[in-house]
Formats: C-alpha cells, structure tokens, sequence
C-alpha cells in the first residue's frame, strides 16, 4: 500500500502493507523484517521517511484504497529510532490515511491526508496539519462529513505550497460511490491556513469528479501530474505549478 526509501541508503526501504503492518528492509529489498506487530491494528495506508534524519518514519493507518474488505485503522504513529519503538500520535478516528507529507527540513511538521469512514460519514476527513511532531493537530481542509483527502503533495521547494485531491465517496455493502460534489483539486500557498479550490477555468474536467491521484516533479516542482476520474477522465499536466492544467491524454 506504501513504500518509502532512505535517500542517504537506498538499501533501508520501509513499506506499508494493506493489512500486514511496517516491514523494514536494509538490504535493498533481499529481505524483509516486521516492525510493526505490536501495534494495535495492521492496516497500513501511508510511509513517510524524514529524510534529513531518516531513523524519523511517520506512519498512517488504515486502508486508503476502500475495497469491500478494506481494513480501518486508528491514526498516526511515528518512530524516531527506525521502527524499534512507535509511538501513538492520534487522529483515531480518521479509519484510513492514504497520504503523509513532512516538512523537508522540520521534523515536528507534518500534513496528513485522512479519507475517513468508507461506509458512512464523519468530520474526522481532510487534511490535517500538526507543528509540535504529532503532539496536537489542527484540520485545515475540510469540504463536508462525505469528502475526504485521497492524496496529497508538497512542492520540494516551498513547502507552503501544497495540493491535496479531495475525494466525495461512499461504500455500501452491495455497491460503491466514487465522486460527487465534494471532490475536486485545492492548493494552498502558505502551509494550510488558506485554500483555493480549482475549477474548470484551470483546466480540469467538466461536471462532477472522483478520485484524483497527484505527482510533482522533484526536480522541476512546477511540473505536476493529476490523474482525474470524472465523466470523461484524463491525465493532465501543468508546467507552472498547478496554475494551469491540459491534457495528457485524449
């Protein structure tokens, strides 16, 4: 469900499994070791290394793909020691995460994209920001108790600069809802406090959307990619950082 790696040691991989928990490999993937397993669910949807000091690994529970059996789970935990020890840092009632960001150079920032209960509503969905390293948090994107965050990205050099995929869905036992008025492509400037939702006049598809799944170049990070379920779904691109969008595909 996630793989993150050490950019200092690409042989030290961490990857999240749907229902497995954390596995950490030092050999490049030759084999793996469970760290996870005296956590109290197993269900893994995001795995964030901070580079800077990469013993740091976020981790976000719960199932982000909502098949029919998807597993929830109960927040964020965090190790500062490279797995040994997790700590608990809240969020419990989000039920899944798909994505956590970090700060690239503060440790204590962190931004997490929580989609929320896949067989009904609830506020706990969004996007989530805490400054303290997981000790408080505060939701600084919220659309409705049926829209929450699919995916989530930072621009690498200004990391006030974010774009988070909000995704309106809902499961029921014999039939599934993806998209509605909710979901759409938001971007914020100075970290979360303030957002812009963007619409057909930059770009995107017409009429209602679903999922949206986001990539920005590393290098380049005016270079972004969204991939966009909507009546007609398309990949789109941006050359100036998500101000303007066209199509990849026809």
């Amino acid at each position: 469900a996630a793989i993150d790696a050490v950019e200092s040691n690409p042989d030290i991989i961490y990857t999240g499994v749907g229902t497995g928990g954390v596995w950490k490999s030092e050999n490049g993937g030759v084999t793996w070791t469970p760290i996870f397993d005296k956590e109290k669910v197993a269900a893994v949807g995001a795995v964030a290394i901070f580079q800077p000091s990469p013993d740091i690994v976020w981790v976000g529970t719960g199932e982000g793909n909502p098949r029919n059996s998807a597993s929830g789970g109960n927040g964020v935990y965090r190790t500062l020691d490279g797995g040994l020890h997790w700590t608990h840092l809240g969020l419990d009632r989000t039920e899944r995460i798909h994505r956590i960001v970090l700060h690239p150079t503060d440790p204590d920032v962190a931004w997490v994209a929580a989609l929320g209960q896949m067989w009904g509503e609830n506020p706990e969905r969004g996007v989530f920001k805490t400054v303290d390293g997981g000790k408080s948090w505060q939701r600084v994107l919220f659309v409705d108790e049926r829209t929450g965050c699919a995916d989530l990205v930072v621009d690498p050099v200004n990391p006030r600069k974010l774009l988070a995929a909000m995704w309106d869905y809902r499961r029921w036992p014999h039939s599934f809802r993806s998209g509605g008025p909710g979901s759409g492509l938001w971007v914020t400037h100075d970290g979360g406090t303030t957002w812009r939702r963007q619409t057909e006049e930059d770009g995107l598809p017409k009429g209602e959307l679903g999922r949206i799944g986001l990539a920005i170049c590393r290098f380049h990070p005016e270079v972004v990619y969204a991939l966009v379920e909507a009546s007609r779904s398309a990949l789109l691109s941006s050359e100036n950082g998500a101000r303007t969008w066209t199509k990849a595909t026809q």
